[in-house]
């Protein structure tokens, strides 16, 4: 099995300490062929202010050293998880010039600007009434940001339920987000992006059958793979169930990037 990890955090983010040398090396003991390290650069703080560009000497300067020592037979591709590109389209493009990435993660972590902005992270859902106003945001921004070339891979769509459900304990359905999936996927699909299948550091795999069968009825082609892990113990967690779960839904394939250029490999 070709086992990769397309969602990892180092200590270039600021919700990880990890090394990018110990993700690597745990990826290489998981048995993973690829690694990729997708740090957070978002346009908003978790409390809706506006962020300061990526360090990405400080990305670099981690990156080239741990690419030219690799575990044998690891490949290390660069990436970046870029939040909220949609509301500053021009600012996004030029903040991704400015490296040599093979992928891009697009994601919505934020309330739109008119709802306050604030991570989803951040909310205390204590009734359902909360979970349904926060997802018709989060949909809302994720159907801004899904037409646009500032990302390859719409990152974890089902992100807000990790924190209404598992979290806060409420019970929430995706029964009337459907309709506005389907349009987003649509769009996904049309302008050859692809949807990130996240397993949330292996907790979450079977959460992503309607949405994967969603994709795949709306014409989605292009599926990633990431554990989200912001720890070397949680690389690749997930991932093999992942790629079964995958086949179960009738894909004969998962996506690899390099260059932002897709590549399939047969499950």
């Amino acid at each position: 099995m070709y086992l990769v990890d397309y969602h990892t955090h180092s200590l270039c983010s600021q919700d990880s300490d990890a090394p990018l040398a110990d993700m690597a090396q745990a990826a290489a003991e998981a048995g993973l062929s690829q690694l990729c390290v997708t740090d957070h650069f978002d346009l908003l703080s978790g409390h809706g202010k506006p962020t300061a560009d990526p360090d990405w000497t400080a990305i670099l300067r981690q990156y080239e050293p741990v690419s030219r020592a690799l575990p044998q037979g690891l490949t290390l591709r660069l990436g970046l998880e870029l939040g909220c590109g949609h509301l500053d389209l021009d600012r996004a493009r030029r903040v991704l010039s400015q490296a040599p990435l093979d992928f891009v993660l697009g994601s919505v972590h934020n309330q739109t600007p008119e709802d306050g902005g604030v991570d989803f992270y951040f909310l205390h859902y204590q009734s359902t009434a909360d979970c349904y106003k926060a997802l018709d945001s989060y949909f809302t921004g994720m159907a801004r940001l899904a037409p646009l070339d500032c990302y390859d891979s719409l990152a974890h769509v089902i992100y807000p339920l990790r924190y209404m459900t598992r979290r806060d304990g409420q019970t929430v359905s995706l029964d009337g987000c459907w309709d506005r999936m389907r349009a987003i996927f649509q769009t996904a699909a049309q302008t050859g992006h692809a949807i990130e299948l996240n397993t949330d550091r292996g907790r979450t795999v079977e959460d992503w059958k309607p949405v994967l069968e969603l994709f795949r009825a709306c014409g989605g082609e292009l599926v990633t793979l990431g554990s989200d892990a912001h720890r070397p113990q949680d690389v690749g967690k997930g991932i093999a169930q992942a790629q079964e779960l995958l086949r179960a839904c009738g894909w004969r394939y998962f996506t690899v990037y390099q260059g932002r250029k897709p590549q399939q490999i047969k499950l």
